[in-house]
């Protein structure tokens, strides 16, 4: 049983609007006029996400995530905000209804109560129930933002389009609800979100949108591969194309050179590049007046293009929202879903439009919990201090993710590194303890095998993809969590699915107890080494001995350390070649395992850092890792026939071994190296050692925690 407590709403019942809760995209708006004077507390849980508005501003949005069949309950106190005579609070809730990495797909509900000085006053399925409208401002037939989240956003808004949202005299026909089946609802746990409002810096360039013979095609898997696998609207199905769209025009720049942020007047077809500053993640708000009808499109990059203005199909996402206007009035207009970006272009098509505001609501771990932050002994490491607290701050909502912008995902082996930062500035673990937990909760995993945990979580792999090695960093970091927490219970929770993992993962052993021929992904970082995972691939199998010593440690099976022993002796044995360890061996004809000359960076600090190999074991191999690699070995050209190591997770793991062993300067060495050119570029941490995909990856900021120890 997951160890959230149950949680009972008073009156309220979960809802959707009748015959709808397994449509695509399909979004209400709910409402309750509240009389100043009075304590409000709005009790809400939903499937898939809300954003909560008090008199047309935006206050909040949710939900906290949880695993399939399970729904946590946020409490917002929203007194303080209601100072008018007659106040909106207004809910917009989306049910998506597509499988992804950041959502489960699960039917859309809706159930919350308003409490007036501690009694209910209003309740989804009740006598006393809020008021409700279909959102038909929302187009629903759009394509996903990425692969790995669910729709982009495209609305048609006419003067009217917030009349229910800010006028309490405004009245309309409901739309009729029914009661949903009953839900498991259970605790929040976790801190509340911090939103604050933060504009863009400056401009960038203006110019205007015209014609290409050049036009480049999306052809992104999210828009062409649409099928029972990868849920949505198929191309032929969509209202608008909306990045081919753009992608059929270039923005030709006439004024380059950065200005202040200031009211701006675009005309026909014309545009402006904005500056955040740095790279933050939230919801685009932004506030115009537009003369006649017109299109407005929002576009939005981590870092700014050669071309020099933001590409609305980078990396594989659909960057762009789009207003369709009626002209005549000003728009105080804000963006449903939550996307990372520091330059953000706005396009006004048809109709000259002023440009009165360009921000943000900033979507963030709650700041004021950072109690642990240090200070830097210099600019360069305050830099790369302070981008990494946004890193963590950005991804570490609800659950700890991947990147807060192409996926939104919670990742294992990312949330390895997460974790531990988490505590590190916070002193506690409520994140962590939410992100463990939802991978126990579930009795089985659709589309995986049985025993196998998916590879990131809450999510839906329809695909039957997973990653063998990252379900064994879920266990490495369960031994760590008990640590960090002393929460037993959880732990004894887990054991039933740990047993489970480990009960597959034996299926692949063979004669020499080494996992063989491992299905599906095998992972072990984004480089070369990837190229190596079979047969045998033996990072894989020194995790796999960490892996038997964690269960052992967290369960006080004596036989898994020994087994796991046995397993490093003979990786020691069958992988090193009398300089490095080889990432992998081949079956050749007759069966008979023969290792290759394959030999990557990332191998050697997965040995160190498994056990597999120590400083007094492998001295010479350790001083030529400590001295020979790391940030220097790219200018030197060292061991051009080592594959060198990405960001992920091979650098991490060279500076944990470092680290442990005391190398402070080379590890501050390498963090300079490595990390400065990512925090003056965007402010942030990333994937990779290039801004090639995410420019906001959350295990990145785990330097927090060497930097704290070594400077703290």
């Amino acid at each position: 049983m997951p160890v959230s407590q149950k949680v009972n709403f008073t009156k309220a019942v979960p809802v959707w609007e009748k015959g709808k809760e397994n449509e695509m995209n399909h979004s209400l708006v709910f409402r309750a006029i509240a009389e100043k004077g009075h304590q409000y507390i709005l009790r809400i849980a939903s499937h898939s996400r809300y954003q909560i508005f008090i008199n047309g501003q935006f206050y909040a949005a949710g939900p906290a995530r949880a695993a399939h069949g399970f729904f946590r309950v946020s409490e917002y106190n929203m007194t303080e905000k209601l100072t008018r005579d007659e106040n909106v609070i207004s809910v917009i809730a989306t049910g998506y209804n597509v499988n992804s990495f950041y959502l489960t797909d699960q039917p859309s509900f809706i159930c919350m109560e308003l409490l007036t000085d501690g009694e209910v006053s209003l309740a989804t399925g009740s006598e006393n129930e809020f008021e409700v409208i279909n959102y038909r401002n929302r187009i629903r037939n759009v394509q996903r933002f990425s692969f790995q989240r669910p729709f982009t956003e495209s609305y048609v808004f006419d003067a009217y389009y917030d009349a229910f949202m800010t006028r309490p005299e405004e009245k309309y026909e409901n739309t009729l609800l029914e009661k949903t089946t009953e839900k498991v609802f259970i605790e929040r746990n976790i801190p509340y979100c911090r939103y604050e409002e933060i504009k863009a810096q400056k401009i960038v360039s203006r110019g205007i949108i015209i014609p290409t013979k050049n036009k480049k095609e999306y052809k992104d898997r999210s828009l062409l591969e649409i099928n029972d696998e990868l849920k949505g609207f198929k191309r032929e199905e969509l209202e608008a194309d909306t990045v081919n769209d753009l992608y059929a025009h270039v923005m030709q720049i006439l004024e380059p050179d950065a200005t202040e942020n200031e009211p701006v007047a675009l005309g026909v077809n014309c545009a402006a590049v904005y500056d955040m500053g740095k790279n933050t993640t939230g919801y685009i708000r932004l506030s115009l007046t537009a003369e006649h009808d017109t299109q407005i499109y929002a576009v939005f990059n981590e870092t700014l293009p050669e071309e020099g203005y933001p590409d609305a199909g980078k990396n594989g996402c659909a960057n762009v929202v789009k207003w369709a206007l009626q002209g005549g009035r000003t728009y105080d207009i804000v963006s449903f879903e939550p996307y990372t970006y520091r330059y953000i272009q706005i396009i006004s098509a048809y109709a000259p439009t002023l440009i009165s505001n360009v921000s943000q609501y900033r979507e963030c771990y709650d700041e004021t919990l950072i109690t642990n932050a240090k200070k830097m002994p210099d600019s360069d490491l305050q830099k790369i201090y302070d981008a990494a607290v946004e890193t963590f701050c950005q991804n570490s909502t609800d659950i700890f993710m991947d990147c807060a912008h192409r996926e939104r995902a919670g990742w294992l082996c990312d949330s390895f590194f997460t974790s531990r930062v988490e505590k590190e500035l916070t002193g506690a673990s409520p994140v962590e303890h939410n992100f463990l937990e939802n991978f126990i909760m579930p009795e089985k995993f659709s589309h995986l095998p049985d025993g196998m945990l998916p590879m990131c979580y809450p999510a839906d792999h329809n695909d039957g993809c997973y990653i063998p090695n990252w379900a064994m960093w879920y266990v490495i970091e369960l031994r760590e969590y008990l640590d960090r927490s002393g929460d037993r219970e959880l732990i004894d929770s887990a054991k039933e699915k740990v047993y489970k993992l480990l009960d597959f993962l034996k299926k692949y052993e063979n004669k020499d107890g080494l996992l063989e021929k491992l299905e599906s992904w095998v992972f072990v970082e984004w480089s070369k080494a990837n190229d190596f995972v079979q047969d045998i691939n033996y990072p894989s199998n020194m995790l796999y001995a960490l892996f038997l010593d964690c269960i052992c440690e967290l369960y006080g099976d004596e036989e898994l350390h020994n087994k796991a022993e046995k397993l490093r002796e003979t990786i020691r044995e069958k992988s090193f070649d009398g300089e490095f360890f080889c990432d992998n061996a081949i079956l050749n004809a007759d069966g008979v395992a023969e290792r290759t000359d394959n030999r990557s960076e990332t191998c050697q600090y997965y040995a160190f850092f498994t056990r597999t190999a120590t400083k007094e074991t492998y001295p010479e191999l350790y001083r030529k890792l400590v001295n020979e690699f790391g940030s220097v070995r790219k200018e030197k050209d060292n061991y051009p026939d080592i594959h060198p190591s990405n960001a992920f997770i091979g650098n991490y793991l060279r500076l944990e071994i470092l680290f442990t062993d005391g190398e402070y300067e080379k590890v501050t060495e390498d963090i300079r190296g490595f990390f400065l050119p990512m925090a003056e570029s965007t402010g942030t941490l990333w994937e990779n050692m290039t801004s090639y995909a995410s420019c906001n990856h959350g295990f990145a900021s785990h330097v927090i925690c060497w930097l704290n120890k070594i400077y703290g």
